[in-house]
C-alpha cells in the first residue's frame, strides 16, 4: 500500500482494519503483512539509490490469479480512502 491515503481514513483506521483482516482471516486468503518503515537500499559496488518512500505497508495474500487477489481489495481501508494499492505477485522459489 502506498502511503498517499487521504487524512480522513486515519480517523476509522483501527476499525476498518480489523474488520478487513477479520474478512480475509474469515476467507482463508490471508498470509500476513506490516506496516513498511524507515530504512535504506545498500550496494556492493556504486552507490545504491534511494528507498522507495511511497509504501507504507504490505499484506501477503494467497490467490489463484492476480484478478483473484484484486476482488479481495474489496474492503482494504487505504483503497476505500481513495488510496493506491499494488498487487504484485510474490512467486516462491521451491
Amino acid at each position: 500500500m502506498h502511503n498517499d491515503t487521504p487524512k480522513q481514513q486515519d480517523e476509522s483506521g483501527n476499525e476498518a482494519w480489523g474488520s478487513y483482516l477479520r474478512k480475509l482471516e474469515a476467507s482463508g486468503n490471508f498470509q500476513g503483512g506490516s506496516a513498511i518503515g524507515g530504512g535504506l537500499c545498500v550496494r556492493k559496488r556504486d552507490a545504491a539509490p534511494a528507498i522507495t518512500g511511497h509504501l507504507s505497508g504490505f499484506l501477503r495474500i494467497s490467490a489463484t490469479s492476480i484478478d483473484d487477489a484484486r476482488t479481495l481489495i474489496a474492503g482494504n481501508p487505504v483503497f476505500e480512502a481513495g488510496g493506491t494499492v499494488e498487487i504484485r505477485e510474490l512467486p516462491r522459489s521451491d
